[in-house]
């Protein structure tokens, strides 16, 4: 059994014991259920911004401890401030150190935030509005197409933008209609290998109206220049800041030089 399916069967057993507590019409309830979502997608093809989706992870099933001292606050705080196109925060307790408070708390920013965590559930979906989400993540290593076409569709109902992650040609089968972003994550989730080729190889196969994503192995500028200059338009980060002693200086240096090696090109 590998990292990603001991996760999704934690997974299952943990969405069936949160129905068990929290019905959907109480979610429906939630105060933040009905607020306007914020597009990732206008965040992201605004020039002003950086392309950066900053992630906020205490832990990793790969590094263990990132940074438990954290402030959620604090950081999505500097990240929105240094000009973050879109926040990610982590919601899985388990195997990230996160929750849906992290989420909660987040949500004072006026930023797009993706709900980090592994989808297998129709209530998830509910979830992450009722917390704030403005976009969700589907994993196509862990999904059919036929999950990915449903649950896309139920975002769409939802009003939240679906971020559809790949690590392999395979996978590209899974976009359909209802997806607006292809993420290629660089890692591989079965074995946690980075390998940055992995976004140039599959960028040419991502259909032209869905804006590409490349996630994971960002230590440093020059490889967001590259990816780029080959058509990305996102970067998730998120160790790289989180790794260091204090993230909001991390995240505001990187982008300080980002824009500075922008600007000689």
């Amino acid at each position: 059994m590998n990292i990603l399916d001991k996760i999704v069967e934690h997974k299952k057993e943990e969405v069936e014991s949160q129905k068990s507590k929290v019905a959907i019409e109480e979610l429906k309830d939630a105060q933040l259920f009905s607020r306007k979502t914020l597009s990732l997608r206008q965040f992201l093809l605004d020039e002003n911004k950086t392309g950066i989706i900053a992630e906020f992870k205490r832990k990793s099933p790969s590094k263990g401890i990132i940074n438990v001292d954290a402030g959620v606050l604090k950081i999505t705080n500097a990240y929105s401030t240094f000009g973050a196109s879109g926040l990610s925060v982590l919601t899985d307790e388990n195997f990230f150190g996160g929750s849906k408070e992290d989420l909660i708390k987040a949500r004072v920013n006026n930023t797009p935030i993706l709900r980090k965590d592994f989808m297998i559930d129709a209530y998830q979906f509910y979830e992450a509005k009722s917390i704030g989400a403005d976009v969700i993540l589907l994993i196509a290593a862990c999904l059919t197409p036929t999950q990915v076409k449903e649950f896309a569709a139920l975002s769409k109902e939802l009003d939240l933008e679906v971020l559809l992650e790949i690590h392999n040609e395979d996978e590209l089968e899974h976009i359909c209609d209802d997806v607006d972003f292809v993420g290629v994550n660089n890692r591989n989730l079965k074995t946690f290998d980075v390998d940055i080729n992995t976004s140039l190889q599959l960028f040419p196969h991502i259909p032209k109206a869905k804006l590409a994503i490349a996630e994971s192995g960002f230590s440093n500028t020059d490889t967001i220049v590259t990816l780029k200059e080959a058509g990305f338009k996102g970067f998730l980060i998120g160790e790289n800041f989180m790794k260091q002693p204090d993230p909001t200086i991390a995240f505001a240096d990187f982008v300080t030089e980002l824009k500075a090696k922008q600007h000689a090109h």
